[in-house]
C-alpha cells in the first residue's frame, strides 16, 4: 500500500450465533484517499461498517483507528475515537421537524460549545461546499432526495473529521443524481483531504469515485487492491460482480437467507441500544 493507512483491520471475524457475517477479513485504509467496499447483498458490507465505528464489536481480530486498537476499547476511549468520523446514512438520516440548517448544526450544538455566530459561519460553509446555502431554511419533506444526501453530507462534515463513511450513498436515488453526487463527493474529498470510506455495491459509481477498492463474498474478502488492479483482475468473482454478469461463482439467492436474517437481528440490537433509527444518537459523531 503506497499510503499510511488510518483505518487497519487484521483478522477481523464477527459471528451472529452460528452464522459468520465476517471471517479473517484484513485490509488496509489509506489516509487521505477514497476506499469503497462492494460485495453482493448479504455479504457483510454493513456490519463491516458498524464494527469499524465500534457499533459492533468483532470476535475475533483488531480493528485500528489512526492508530489505536478500538476492539475490547472503553466506552469512555471509544467515543473519543468516534468523533474523528463522521457518517453519511443511507437515507440522509435527517431529523424531519428540523430544517436543514438544524439538521446540520445539530453535532455542532450537541458535542461543542461554540456559540450560534460561529455554528452559523460554520454551518453555511460546509452548505456551499455541497450546494445548499439557498435551501437551508427547509425541511427534509421539502427537499428532493439528493439535497437530503448533500444535506447529510454537509452534517457528516461539521466537525472536521479525519474520516468520513458512506453507507450505501447513493441509495434511492436516479443514475443522474447519483452522478451528480460521486462528483460532489470526489470534489469535497479534494477540498477537506478527508479519508472517505463508502460501502456499497454501485459498480459506475465506485469505479468514478474510489481509488481503492475491496470485494466482500461468502463472508471474505476475496481481494483489495487499487482501482486499475481490480479492473484487470483474473479473479472469477470479481471479474462477475464487477461486469455485472448472471454466469459465474456468485449465485442469485446464496447469501439471501443468511443475509436477510442477520439484517434483522442487527436492526433488533440497534433498536434496542440506541432507539428509533432515523433519529439514532449515533449520527452525531
Amino acid at each position: 500500500m503506497p499510503d499510511e493507512a488510518i483505518i487497519s483491520l487484521r483478522g477481523v471475524t464477527k459471528r451472529f450465533g452460528s452464522h459468520t457475517v465476517l471471517e479473517d477479513i484484513t485490509f488496509d485504509v489509506p489516509k487521505g484517499r477514497i476506499t469503497a467496499i462492494l460485495g453482493p447483498s448479504g455479504t457483510g458490507k454493513s456490519v463491516l461498517l458498524k464494527n469499524i465505528i465500534g457499533l459492533l464489536r468483532p470476535e475475533a481480530g483488531e480493528i485500528w483507528v489512526d492508530g489505536e486498537n478500538i476492539v475490547g476499547m472503553r466506552e469512555k476511549d471509544l467515543y473519543r475515537v468516534r468523533r474523528k468520523f463522521g457518517v453519511l446514512f443511507q437515507d440522509g438520516a435527517l431529523f424531519g421537524s428540523m430544517s436543514l440548517y438544524d439538521n446540520i448544526a445539530f453535532p455542532l450544538r450537541e458535542h461543542t460549545k461554540k456559540r450560534d455566530k460561529e455554528i452559523r459561519s460554520i454551518v453555511h460553509e460546509k452548505a456551499g461546499l455541497v450546494g445548499l446555502l439557498d435551501h437551508l431554511k427547509k425541511t427534509p419533506g421539502e427537499v428532493s432526495g439528493g439535497m437530503k444526501k448533500r444535506a447529510g453530507l454537509a452534517r457528516a462534515l461539521v466537525l472536521d473529521p479525519e474520516i468520513v463513511l458512506f453507507d450505501e450513498p447513493d441509495s434511492g436515488l436516479d443514475p443522474v443524481r447519483v452522478a451528480y453526487l460521486d462528483e460532489l463527493v470526489v470534489n469535497v474529498q479534494r477540498e477537506t483531504g478527508a479519508t472517505f470510506f463508502i460501502i456499497t455495491h454501485n459498480i459506475p459509481s465506485v469505479m468514478r469515485t474510489a481509488e481503492y477498492m475491496g470485494v466482500l463474498y461468502q463472508a471474505g474478502l476475496v481481494q483489495f487492491a487499487s482501482r486499475e488492479e481490480m479492473r484487470t483482475t483474473d479473479n472469477p468473482i470479481i471479474k462477475q460482480f464487477l461486469s455485472g454478469r448472471a454466469r459465474g461463482p456468485i449465485g442469485m439467492d446464496e447469501m439471501a437467507p443468511d443475509g436477510s436474517a442477520v439484517e434483522e437481528e442487527l436492526e433488533a440490537q440497534e433498536a434496542a441500544r440506541f432507539g428509533d433509527e432515523d433519529e439514532p444518537e449515533i449520527m452525531t459523531v
